[in-house]
């Protein structure tokens, strides 16, 4: 039977099992298949691959895995350049746009809520999203492992967190978006982007006291809704501004 050995850097051992992570791992196997099915089958999903080494050498998804092969996985590479290797990953997106699978809602409205293009409905299949992120150029966010092992997506992201307020420090952290943000410019229901609107305009679609109160006010041109500066527009506006500072201050 032939044998082949695999290890898995930094971050793509959040992937795998305790007992399994940050050392060589040694398999067996009988049939010959691609590098790719190799690593997926560890559960580490190939959007989070950037670069593969086969006995010290670069080689791409295709590549065969034979008897006595080293295979070397790493994450994306942050503080050095790999551009004379074999780079896995797409260039990155020069806007990221965003397409959220059905568990994550709350993140879609914080991401909106900091004015980032954000597409979810509830409704999405598996594959749609496949579908919506590869024909839209939007990067798949995601907790479901498998659905970032589709063949059609190439830009995705497995979401470590689980609360969706550091799950939005995450994104922007882990894709450089703090110059990006343009908080409130967004609609956190439909996406559209917020238009300003007079008192008049919309003085039937908001409570009376928020005309009494208020004399800026922003209307989506795709669903409606108004909105102004209120107490949730101040205590999320502190909310934004704690987390650019943490977002700064983590910065290397």
């Amino acid at each position: 039977m032939a044998e082949a050995r695999i290890r898995f850097y930094a971050e793509l051992n959040d992937f795998l099992p305790a007992e399994l992570r940050f050392r060589e791992l040694s398999y067996r196997f009988l049939d010959v298949t691609t590098v790719k099915d190799r690593i997926e089958a560890y559960g580490v999903p190939h959007t989070e691959v950037d670069l593969i080494l086969v006995n010290g050498e670069p080689v791409d998804f295709a590549w065969r895995v034979w008897d006595g092969d080293r295979v070397s996985v790493y994450p994306v590479f942050e503080s050095f350049d790999i551009a004379g290797l074999t780079r896995l990953r797409p260039e990155p997106l020069r806007e990221p746009r965003f397409v959220l699978d059905t568990h994550l809602g709350k993140l879609a409205q914080y991401l909106r809520m900091v004015g980032l293009d954000t597409l979810y409905r509830n409704c999405y299949t598996d594959e749609q999203l496949a579908e919506v992120s590869r024909g839209d150029r939007r990067i798949l966010l995601t907790r479901d492992v498998g659905l970032l092992k589709r063949s059609a997506v190439t830009h995705g992201y497995f979401v470590r967190e689980t609360d969706s307020r550091r799950q939005l420090a995450e994104i922007v952290r882990r894709f450089d978006l703090a110059r990006l943000m343009r908080p409130f410019s967004r609609c956190m229901r439909c996406n559209g982007a917020l238009e300003s609107a007079a008192k008049e305009e919309v003085r039937r679609r908001i409570p009376p006291g928020a005309a009494e109160l208020h004399d800026e006010f922003r209307r989506c041109p795709e669903c409606g809704r108004v909105y102004w500066q209120g107490g949730h527009y101040r205590r999320m506006r502190q909310w934004i501004e704690t987390l650019l500072a943490q977002v700064a201050e983590a910065a290397p």
